[in-house]
């Protein structure tokens, strides 16, 4: 690679690390092509990117974002996920649980370092979108009652007119 391709890359690396915030950075060394074209497939369906370049490039292009805490992280062959939605860590560690080649090194979220163990847990907790569902339905579950308490009453009225009717 030319140093101005270098440059370039680190540029852009730079740039869409910074629009993010969250970063998973994990080994994918003994991962075929085309298990790693599935995990990028995966990644992009839950609204993440990834990226596979060289450390030092990586180090360079962290350096003065949020994401400078992940440089424990780069040692050996490493692939940088990155979005600012955290459901997409769900989709690396199913793929992690399926192929044994892939390790989940550590990662960052806004600004603050996880060992593998916090991606793990951050992978396990709800997405946005189920958390604003249980949050709807809490809310309309009293509401639910209430109407149903106040239908009760007119509705055994109405039976026992009936059962009077009917006699």
């Amino acid at each position: 690679m030319r140093k101005n391709q270098k440059i370039q890359l680190v540029s852009n690396l730079n740039d869409t690390l910074s629009a993010n915030s969250i970063a998973i950075v994990f080994h994918y060394h003994g991962l075929t092509v085309a298990a790693i074209t599935e995990l990028r497939r995966k990644i992009r369906a839950s609204s993440g990117h990834m990226k596979i370049a060289k450390n030092k490039l990586v180090k360079i292009a962290i350096k003065d974002t949020e994401f400078d805490c992940l440089e424990q992280f780069l040692t050996g062959p490493i692939a940088i996920a990155y979005s600012n939605d955290p459901a997409f860590v769900k989709a690396i560690s199913e793929f992690a649980k399926s192929n044994e080649a892939l390790k989940i090194v550590g990662g960052a979220l806004n600004g603050k370092a996880l060992n593998a163990q916090g991606v793990k847990v951050l992978a396990t907790l709800p997405s946005l979108d189920e958390l604003r569902a249980k949050i709807i339905g809490t809310i309309n579950a009293p509401a639910t009652k209430i109407a149903g308490v106040l239908n009760a009453v007119p509705s055994q009225i109405a039976r026992v007119v009936n059962a009077y009717a009917t006699k």
